[in-house]
């Protein structure tokens, strides 16, 4: 018997899951690997109206992996972390701007942290008007390229920064704000990512910032057009958020960002992070 039953959202990513209630998704066994075989197969799921609690959302989590509790002391529930711009919320409310720019979490970590296995929000307060977030297939955008491409673009590497994805909402930062955010170390990777299952993706988003050996602006252009080509509208699930719905995501095979809120919204998510266990090669 099928443990889950899915509808496609699109025919590149996507797909919910219905029939599903909390209880089960926390107790059933052979959850967990059900929800990873999906997540394969279609990059995003989304569970409608679930309404999970946060330390059910902690408990499902630890189903696909080790949970990440490095941001413990946001939110009361250890594993929760709050997805807000409400500096009452989580002091480190500005950051999360860069969230409006397509990106894949975990490019520049404080150290050598591989990039999260998979990443789950779930709804607790919505915007009045934007808010949404969007999602986009890595794998897809390697897919979709020429044989020429592929070959072409499979020996360049590209240096990610935090730099990179914060100077898109702060072009003209102080030299404290540029000192802080020149503390993380920059981190290059390789443009085309092989994993381990044979597939191959793009490495791509805000924290991209120059690939290593071309002309800063002809590369700039490169990762732009290539960024551009695996988000057109056809290629990309929106989520529109209610209060209760919860979506997690492949980070390893999706972009994903959010769509510009009012900064005075009470939008809240709350987040676990399942911590990744392949590198980046």
């Amino acid at each position: 018997m099928t443990v889950l039953t899915i509808n496609k959202l699109t025919s590149s990513v996507g797909a919910e899951v219905i029939g599903l209630d909390s209880d089960r998704l926390v107790a059933d066994d052979a959850m967990g690997a059900a929800v990873l075989e999906a997540l394969e197969d279609n990059g995003v799921l989304v569970f409608p109206q679930l309404h999970l609690d946060p330390q059910a959302q902690v408990e499902f989590c630890r189903r696909l992996g080790e949970v990440d509790h490095s941001s413990d002391g946001h939110h009361p529930v250890a594993g929760i972390y709050p997805v807000t711009l409400d500096k009452s919320k989580n002091a480190s409310a500005a950051y999360l701007r860069a969230t409006f720019d397509w990106h894949i979490d975990g490019c520049t970590p404080t150290n050598d942290e591989y990039p999260q296995k998979a990443t789950l929000l779930s709804a607790r307060q919505v915007a009045e008007r934007g808010g949404e977030t969007e999602f986009a297939s890595s794998y897809g955008a390697y897919d979709t390229l020429t044989e020429d491409e592929k070959e072409r673009l499979s020996s360049l590497r590209v240096v990610h920064s935090l730099e990179a994805s914060q100077r898109r909402i702060t072009p003209d930062p102080s030299p404290e704000l540029l000192a802080r955010w020149r503390a993380r170390p920059t981190h290059e990777h390789p443009l085309v990512w092989t994993h381990r299952n044979g597939r191959r993706s793009l490495v791509l988003g805000a924290s991209a910032d120059y690939v290593v050996g071309m002309d800063l602006e002809d590369g700039r252009a490169l990762l732009a057009e290539l960024l551009d080509r695996a988000t057109t509208a056809e290629k990309v699930y929106r989520h529109s958020w209610s209060v209760g719905d919860t979506v997690i995501w492949d980070n390893r095979g999706v972009l994903h960002r959010a769509a510009p809120y009012d900064p005075d919204s009470p939008r809240e998510m709350l987040r676990t992070t399942v911590l990744g266990d392949e590198p980046i090669q």
